[in-house]
């Protein structure tokens, strides 16, 4: 874990990033920042809608928004949400990680303490495109 990067300076830009959040309807803000392998960072809050489904979660803002940008390499995931305790990502962000940052640390920030853990670790036997080929091999 930490391939070389400034955590700290991760962590800040997720807890900025929370400050755009846009949560009227649980007042549940979160801020997260996606570090892709060339430095850039992407940033992303949660949005909440009144319908609730089409809310999403600020690690999946930043990590869509870092593919957008062409970023297929992300290295760490920062989470920084309301109160002490480190944050973990809800299971839907978790497969996301799965998918668009398979290797990548996950810092959730806490006060004081943060803990980091592998999207492997918040996600152990995740469902892939492994499985999709598996399954398609087995229909021919």
């Amino acid at each position: 874990m930490n391939d070389g990067y400034d955590a700290a300076e991760l962590v800040a830009a997720a807890r900025e990033a929370r400050e755009r959040a846009y949560a009227p309807y649980s007042g549940f803000a979160v801020g997260a920042a996606a570090l892709c392998a060339d430095g850039r960072v992407f940033a992303g809050c949660n949005i909440e809608n009144a319908a609730y489904g089409p809310t999403i979660c600020a690690e999946r803002v930043a990590m869509f928004s870092a593919v957008a940008a062409g970023c297929r390499d992300i290295r760490a995931i920062a989470i920084a949400g309301p109160g002490a305790e480190p944050l973990p990502p809800c299971g839907c962000c978790r497969q996301v990680m799965a998918e668009l940052a398979p290797s990548a640390d996950v810092i959730m920030a806490g006060e004081p303490e943060s803990r980091v853990m592998t999207v492997a670790q918040l996600l152990p036997e995740a469902f892939g495109s492994d499985a999709l080929s598996t399954r398609r091999d087995d229909r021919e």
